[in-house]
């Protein structure tokens, strides 16, 4: 019997999760992110702009993500978490942390969190598991993982905001269970949640870079915009303590 091939959307996952294993850094020891073979940088990635000052007194803020947060392929002030810096800077400034990093999964976030706690952040973002997602591990794992993470930030005084992360739908039932995961956790959980932090730029081809995973400029722009009233509203609530 001849191997059966595999259907499309299939064939297009397995191009994603070779992409993605391309540019993982959760086995590597130089703590730097190699380059994915099927993407290139960003034109304008050599532009740098400085971020806004910030008083000494300003909170801080942890971005704990993977290459989304990172801003894989651009440059540091087009990632999502300076975008937002910059947006909010006049009405709810921060200081940022972005302690993002390609290929991370959230095993790899609990063992990061561990240093990044020492920055003493008042509010931590979680934006991971994407990865997990992609590679199927194993549901309960991401669960007690992302649970870890609450608890951890918690523990150091921090307030959490939780990204919800959803997978293509060619996943089954598998997909539709790591969907539900993150709702269900922020409401047991009573975390600050963003449902779908990549709505409108995950799928979309005119918001990604060629390797059909890492946002674009203009993709990232549109992440600071799922997050912004989000952010805000939690960062407001911290001056009203």
């Amino acid at each position: 019997m001849s191997a059966r091939r595999p259907t499309a959307p299939r064939a297009a996952a397995a191009l994603l999760l070779a992409a993605l294993v391309a540019c993982s850094d959760d086995s590597s020891s130089s703590g730097r992110a190699p380059r994915s073979m099927f993407d290139a940088p960003a034109d304008d990635a050599g532009v740098v702009v400085d971020g806004p000052e910030v008083a000494a007194d300003a909170p801080t803020v942890v971005f704990l993500g993977d290459s989304i947060g990172a801003g894989l392929h651009l440059a540091e002030h087009q990632a999502f978490p300076a975008v937002l810096q910059r947006r909010l800077a006049d009405d709810a400034p921060f200081a940022l942390v972005n302690a993002s990093e390609s290929g991370r999964t959230t095993s790899g976030g609990v063992t990061a969190l561990e240093w990044v706690l020492r920055r003493d952040p008042d509010v931590v973002v979680i934006e991971l598991g994407g990865n997990d997602g992609l590679r199927g591990i194993d549901l309960g794992d991401v669960e007690d993982n992302l649970r870890r993470m609450v608890a951890m930030s918690r523990e150091a005084g921090a307030r959490v905001l939780l990204l919800g992360v959803r997978l293509p739908p060619n996943y089954g039932d598998y997909g539709r269970r790591f969907d539900a995961l993150y709702p269900r956790l922020a409401e047991e959980l009573d975390v600050d949640f963003v449902p779908f932090f990549m709505d409108g730029v995950g799928g979309d081809p005119s918001m990604n870079l060629p390797d059909g995973l890492h946002p674009t400029a203009k993709g990232q722009e549109r992440l600071a915009d799922n997050l912004e009233d989000a952010l805000r509203a939690l960062l407001e609530s911290l001056e009203a303590r």
